[in-house]
């Protein structure tokens, strides 16, 4: 199957730049695949021409502020709205319609496209009947306070969990920063264009250090969500205070042998990505990090108060993969409450973060299973 590049135009204001296999006849149901940072359309390029063979017309876009779709804003003081879930939501649900489709039959989000499929699934399951997340756990939405008429006005006020967790390992020895609040602030995008080792060892270091490859990625449930807890994970996740990302992952920089070994991610596969970062930076695809901490676009996703999903779901992780732990009670949380229809939790062995290019084989049996087992095939 041939994998096409091209522009759809005028989706939710955006010129979405997508790949897509399996278009070349009509009438074929539609797989819909959401990347993740910092990843691209391109990061699903393994598994595109297995679901193809499988029947599937398959499409997977640059996502807002990736790549090669534009329309979207760039700059660290950009509104932040438009990159906001239900934004993001509204982004996919364009594509479908202007695809000409009224459902997708497989949706699948990886890392951030995550909980944008798993609002997708929440908003509209007639257009999303069922879903599959990929490596970030989905906890539901944020819930309003429940049965509080009678009690103190106090004890609803909003909290400051962001910045009580950033105070506690900041105090911990040596102090320490999570990830996202790194991600979230001005000099990251800088800091990651321009690093000093250079874009492309940057990003290799990057990948290598988050895959199955790094022999430091054993990762377990921790207790909780105390500073002391997180700071157990690698410092790719709970990083030294003041250190840039660049200087995180440079220790951990595979070696010649190691890069001639990597099959899932070539010197020529980096180089798409190192073209694409050089091209744009960061800060389109770091606006994510913002949102997940800004209080009026949480304060939104509220709508969904209490909402579960009600599609047919399945959670995928790799076995190497920190990220199904990073948020700790998350994974039990979507197990037990998020979703409804939960077919179960898999974990891929010889896969970290990046399991569609790390484990694409088995990736695609484990969705066609899916996918059979629930019926997604009628359109």
């Amino acid at each position: 199957m041939g994998v096409r590049s091209r522009m759809i135009h005028g989706v939710n204001g955006l010129d979405v730049h997508i790949l897509e296999a399996g278009y070349e006849s009509s009438g074929r149901p539609l797989a819909l695949l959401l990347h993740g940072f910092p990843d691209l359309a391109y990061g699903w390029r393994h598994l595109i021409p297995i679901l193809a063979d499988a029947g599937y017309h398959v499409v997977a876009p640059d996502q807002r502020g990736f790549g090669r779709t534009t329309g979207w804003v760039n700059g660290y003081d950009a509104p932040l709205g438009p990159f906001s879930f239900l934004n993001m939501t509204r982004d996919a649900l364009g594509l479908v319609s202007a695809l000409g489709f009224r459902r997708t039959a497989m949706l699948v989000g990886h890392d951030f496209g995550s909980p944008v499929a798993a609002y997708c699934a929440l908003a509209r399951p007639d257009v999303f009947p069922s879903v599959v997340l990929m490596s970030a756990p989905f906890p539901g939405p944020p819930a309003f306070p429940f049965n509080t008429a009678e009690s103190v006005a106090a004890s609803v006020q909003p909290s400051n969990q962001f910045q009580n967790l950033a105070t506690a390992l900041a105090a911990l020895d040596p102090p320490r920063a999570y990830y996202q609040q790194y991600l979230s602030g001005r000099r990251a995008n800088d800091d990651m264009w321009h690093p000093p080792q250079g874009l492309r060892r940057f990003l290799r270091a990057f990948f290598y250090v988050k895959s199955a490859d790094w022999p430091g990625n054993k990762p377990y449930p921790l207790k909780g969500g105390t500073a002391a807890d997180l700071a157990q994970m690698p410092t790719y996740y709970v990083m030294h205070l003041g250190k840039t990302m660049p200087e995180t992952v440079a220790p951990f920089e595979p070696s010649a042998a190691e890069v001639q070994a990597c099959k899932w991610l070539t010197e020529p596969e980096l180089g798409v990505y190192t073209e694409e970062y050089g091209r744009t930076g960061f800060q389109g695809a770091l606006q994510a990090y913002r949102v997940f901490s800004d209080p009026d676009l949480n304060a939104e996703l509220r709508l969904f108060s209490g909402k579960t999903i009600d599609v047919p779901s399945l959670f995928i992780g790799g076995k190497s993969d920190w990220g199904t732990y990073a948020a700790p009670g998350a994974l039990d949380l979507m197990r037990t409450r998020a979703a409804a229809r939960m077919g179960g939790i898999t974990l891929v062995d010889g896969a970290g973060h990046w399991i569609q290019q790390e484990q694409p084989a088995r990736l695609g049996a484990l969705l066609l299973a899916f996918i059979n087992e629930v019926g997604g095939t009628d359109q």
